[in-house]
């Protein structure tokens, strides 16, 4: 909170931004921001602090209008900020670990075709490259980009089990390509 702002000139600008007073809304933000991202970097850690910063602040905005003052605005913003924390949190873990299914990348360092530093990236980006275009966009969505596999399946218009299924099978594609064993993918050509 900045220095000249008490409790209850917080309190009262979130009262006057409930009313549609922009400045309020303005001044009400700023007091508060600095001090909602350093709790929630120590909740969620600072990579994740400004995104839920700012869902901290469009759930009060739009939770202003309904602000009682039971508690002062600025106790009700920190209620606010744990709970989008721990919404966060709660969805972080629905989504699958990508660390806990079979890592196609680990197999291929393993086989010995991958060298640190050496130009295994373009290879990589050409394998992949080089998979079956549902397979391709399911590994991508999923693996590079960090979608869901819900996310990745209401991206592809597809089940979520067939998202499963084709990045399981776009990793032993790649695997094999990485192993030099290329056979043809199912339903495409070869890797």
């Amino acid at each position: 909170m900045s220095p000249e702002a008490d409790d209850e000139e917080v309190t009262r600008w979130a009262h006057r931004a409930g009313r549609g007073d922009q400045q309020a809304a303005a001044a009400f933000v700023r007091a508060l921001q600095g001090p909602v991202w350093r709790f929630l970097a120590h909740l969620a850690g600072p990579a994740e602090a400004d995104d839920l910063t700012q869902e901290t602040f469009l759930r009060a905005l739009r939770g202003l209008p309904g602000f009682a003052g039971r508690s002062a605005a600025r106790t009700w913003v920190f209620t606010i900020a744990r709970r989008v924390a721990v919404d966060h949190v709660r969805a972080a873990t629905a989504r699958p670990r990508v660390a806990a299914l079979p890592d196609w990348q680990a197999a291929a360092e393993a086989a010995g075709a991958v060298t640190p530093g050496g130009d295994d990236a373009i290879t990589l980006r050409g394998l992949i490259a080089g998979l079956a275009p549902e397979r391709r966009e399911a590994f991508v969505a999923t693996q590079v980009v960090g979608l869901s596999y819900a996310e990745a399946a209401q991206v592809c218009g597809c089940p979520v089990g067939t998202i499963r299924s084709r990045v399981a099978r776009a990793r032993e594609d790649l695997v094999a390509a990485w192993q030099g064993d290329a056979r043809p993918a199912r339903g495409g050509r070869a890797v």
